[in-house]
């Protein structure tokens, strides 16, 4: 068996519910649209990995999605808790080697999968930290409850709190490169991602005129 799993955290693309500080300037339908993109840069990030799967929906499994992989649910009462369920059923099928992304990053490549699934031979735990404080991938060795517990979940203090605590436990890590997501209207205009697709900036346009 593979002993590396890659999980996928991705929210059900429904009007409304998705990219809601987004929403407020450019209508829940722009928002739907950019969000709707930023899925497809996830499934072509991973569709080519010779890794195991795991795919975590936020209210229902969409089978047209990510065909040939494992699909499931998110459970817990915060992010905190949905993530640490999802590791601890990663490592209770017998991964040893657990890597966690989001799915509404424009700038993420198997690269930033493949790498911090290199880091956790050397460390623990190792983060994917983003330009708003918090982290776009998060990896484990072996499980470190901790890393979950009381956290300031959105925050921009996030990381940093998370990384002292790891350091007071003497528990390793270490980092990759930086990336940005997409929470606002400022975010969406700086990004290659936006830049370079013609397409849904005349969405967007059209939706806003």
């Amino acid at each position: 068996m593979n002993k590396e799993l890659v999980i996928v955290f991705v929210k059900n693309i429904k009007l409304g519910k998705v990219k809601t500080r987004l929403a407020k300037t450019i209508g829940n339908q722009g928002a739907f649209e950019v969000y709707s993109d930023l899925v497809k840069v996830t499934e072509n990030a991973t569709e080519n990995l010779k890794i195991d799967k795991y795919i975590y929906f936020s209210d229902a499994v969409v089978n047209t999605k990510w065909q040939n992989d494992f699909k499931t649910t998110q459970n817990g009462a915060d992010l905190g808790e949905r993530m640490k369920n999802a590791f601890e059923n990663g490592f209770d099928a017998g991964y040893n080697r657990i890597v966690l992304i989001g799915s509404d990053l424009p700038d993420i490549e198997a690269k930033h999968i493949e790498v911090g699934l290199n880091k956790l031979k050397e460390t623990d735990v190792v983060f994917g930290p983003a330009e708003d404080g918090g982290y776009y991938l998060i990896g484990l060795s072996k499980m470190h409850e901790c890393v979950f517990n009381n956290k300031p979940w959105s925050q921009t203090n996030l990381l940093k709190e998370t990384l002292t605590e790891l350091q007071k436990n003497n528990i390793t890590f270490s980092t990759l490169e930086v990336l940005n997501d997409i929470d606002t209207i400022e975010d969406l205009v700086a990004s290659n991602f936006y830049k370079n697709n013609l397409e849904l900036q005349e969405k967007i346009k059209e939706l806003n005129d």
